[in-house]
Formats: structure tokens, sequence, C-alpha cells
């Protein structure tokens, strides 16, 4: 680090990649070192981070502006990402056309806001979650196939209210059982 950064090629001419960062809590050093116009963050490293480094990065590197690249991120992260109060600056989808992400750069750069156009639907198409912080929570754990003692075990709560949590997640959704409100709370983007 520090001194001349070692420019990366890029298929886009006026676009230089200046350095990588295998994790949130690296960007913000490189980002100091090279201040670059722009730093890219990917969300799918952990939504809370991806906020947190776009944050700090205001804070401490003001003349750098973020631009955020979700892949799974959820509708209500994606709201929450395009709060002012965050000064995200921008914001694409993981899978999308790499000529997206390039756009979006480029207008991050020029001072400007980009939403890609798939992401800023989605986020405004869909319900808003019916479900609790908690019941997102155990649902989560429940679709990564962990039992429910485990559940409780990881969550400090007793099997009974695990239970609960489910039962409620499975009317809230009008689903079936625990697999068809996992499949809900997924195509909904709740989870």
């Amino acid at each position: 680090m520090g001194g001349k950064p070692e420019i990366l090629r890029t298929e886009e001419e006026d676009i230089e990649v200046v350095a990588g960062a295998p994790g949130h809590d690296q960007t913000v050093t490189r980002a100091l070192s090279y201040r670059p116009d722009v730093v890219v963050i990917d969300v799918d490293g952990g939504q809370n981070g991806a906020l947190g480094t776009s944050q700090e990065l205001t804070t401490r590197l003001p003349e750098c502006r973020t631009l955020l690249v979700a892949g799974s991120a959820t509708p209500d992260f994606l709201r929450l990402a395009l709060a002012l109060a965050l000064r995200v600056a921008g914001l694409v989808g993981k899978n999308g056309p790499c000529a997206i992400l390039a756009q979006g750069v480029r207008k991050v750069a020029a001072g400007e806001r980009f939403i890609d156009p798939q992401l800023a639907l989605r986020a405004l198409c869909s319900a808003e979650s019916p479900l609790t912080s908690r019941e997102r929570e155990v649902l989560r754990l429940a679709a990564d196939g962990t039992p429910t003692r485990e559940i409780a075990e990881r969550l400090a709560l007793s099997v009974g209210t695990v239970r609960n949590h489910l039962n409620a997640v499975s009317r809230k959704t009008g689903a079936r059982n625990r697999i068809d409100a996992i499949r809900i709370a997924r195509e909904s983007g709740w989870l």
C-alpha cells in the first residue's frame, strides 16, 4: 500500500481500477491510501458491513463516493441503501450487464446518483415485509436447514418460542408449512 497504485486493466478505457480489498475492513484503509473517486462495495460480503463501510468512507474521505453492488439484497435493504441519509451514491445489481456497472461508476464519479433500474423496480414493487426482524432471523436459520433446537440455542430462545415464530411466519405469509414460508419469503425478497 501507499505509493503509486498498480492500475488494473478493465474493458472500459476511461475507468481505472487501482485496488481491490478482500473485505469491508480493508476497504476503508485502501481507499484512504489510494484516494479513488469511487469505491465499489460488494453488498453480498455483508449488508451491514457494506453500509457501515459506505458511512465510514463518507466521514473519513468525503470526496470519495460509493457504489454498492448487490446480488441478493432484500427490497428492505435496497430501500435503506437508497435513503439519502446513508449517502450511498449508487446501487447496481450483481447479475446485470457489465455495462450497467460501468455506467454506474461513470455517473457516480461525475457526482450524480445512479440506481440500476432493475433494482429500483424491485425495491419499489415489492411489498414491505410483514415479518419482524426476529422472525426473519429464525426463518433464515430454518432456511439454512438449522434444526429448531439449534435455532433456539443460537438465538438464546426456548424451542417453543422458535416454533411460535415459525408459526407466525407461516400465518403472516399465508404459507402451508415452513418450506412454503421460506419460498414465499425468498420470492418476496423478505429473506
